[in-house]
């Protein structure tokens, strides 16, 4: 789903092509870029499994591949909500980390329900989320400067509160449905005699929850229509009443609170909350979030395109390792394959613009 921004100088806003007039609306449908990142993933998996048959196997590969995917999509979303207002998010996978601290030290001090460790972790998310995005607010500082300088400081806050807490860095203590949410499939749910994949893990009913949730927000809202107003032309948007620093606000506690879901979802994921959650998460938040169509200027964000872009490189990076490709080689052929599937994008999208410039 990509959400234009609509001003009265230009009523919208072709997917990735800011100013782009009207008629631009009318591209064929085969230039859609959900459209080619989809069959890009669905093409590479084939070939993939083609040459490897063992990456269609269910339980060893798909799964957790799934997995994978799923708590990199909230990633995405994360990175994707602050895009919108034109920010960006250093502290993602900080901000995961936090939010999975309170999870688990719930569950192990506190003896905290499932339920209850998640919305616990959600708030702290959305809370640190929050108070960055008063911090830009008030003080007009780039984002990039406030996420980095919150990204440090929530690394040594995260150490030290594990190092006090725990004695090897990591709360271990597993509340009930913790281990079949990390282990069980849709399969194991069933409605009447219809049953889920096994292949598709239950973790990825979060991932849906936060894309329905967010592609609501954005389509279907005043309030998401303000947000990309807001990215779009800020001084503009604070012209025409919008209160452009709870818009900052609100985008930022947002993009806290998907990245303590996706915290919660990677230690759910390895049945254990460390410190080191989160390491790895800024790459991937801004890959899925840019491939799938959300500009980093702000004001156009794509809800399914994150998810398409992460697919994406989720199906490249395992394909690529059943292949026997090294670490090294492996990021080096990544960003190659990344690169051509931008550079593809943006040729067909250029090309078939000017054909229908014109046709009119």
């Amino acid at each position: 789903m990509s959400t234009p921004v609509v001003t009265p100088e230009n009523e919208s806003r072709a997917d990735g092509a800011a100013g782009a007039p009207r008629s631009a609306q009318r591209l064929p449908f085969w230039v859609n870029q959900r459209l080619g990142l989809l069959v890009l993933t669905v093409a590479l998996a084939a070939l993939f499994g083609v040459l490897r048959p063992a990456f269609f196997d269910e339980r060893l590969v798909l799964f957790p591949l799934l997995r994978d995917i799923s708590t990199l999509t909230v990633v995405a979303l994360a990175q994707m909500v602050v895009l919108s207002v034109g920010h960006m998010n250093l502290a993602v996978g900080r901000m995961a980390a936090f939010g999975a601290l309170f999870a688990g030290l719930g569950y192990d001090r506190l003896g905290l329900p499932l339920p209850l460790g998640l919305l616990l972790c959600l708030f702290v998310g959305a809370t640190i989320g929050a108070l960055t995005g008063w911090i830009i607010a008030r003080t007009g500082v780039n984002s990039f400067v406030v996420t980095l300088a919150m990204d440090f400081a929530l690394l040594g806050l995260v150490s030290l509160l594990y190092s006090a807490l725990t004695e090897n860095a990591a709360f271990t203590t597993q509340p009930d449905g913790l281990t079949q949410l990390r282990s069980s499939s849709l399969a194991d749910i069933c409605v009447g005699p219809v049953c889920g994949s096994p292949a598709v893990p239950q973790l990825a009913q979060f991932t849906v929850l936060a894309l329905a949730g967010l592609g609501f927000l954005y389509a279907g809202t005043r309030m998401g229509r303000e947000l990309l107003l807001t990215g779009a032309n800020p001084a503009a948007a604070e012209l025409s009443g919008i209160p452009t620093g709870r818009r900052v606000i609100l985008a930022h506690a947002l993009s806290g609170l998907l990245a303590a879901l996706a915290g919660f979802m990677a230690a759910a994921s390895t049945g254990t909350f460390r410190a080191a959650i989160g390491d790895d998460f800024m790459l991937p938040s801004f890959l899925g979030a840019v491939l799938g169509g959300t500009l980093l200027t702000g004001g156009v964000v794509s809800v399914l395109g994150a998810l398409l872009g992460t697919s994406l490189v989720g199906v490249i990076r395992k394909g690529l390792d059943l292949l026997g490709v090294g670490l090294e080689s492996l990021n080096i052929y990544l960003g190659c394959v990344l690169l051509l599937a931008l550079s593809a994008d943006r040729v067909r999208t250029v090309v078939s613009y000017r054909k229908v410039v014109r046709s009119t």
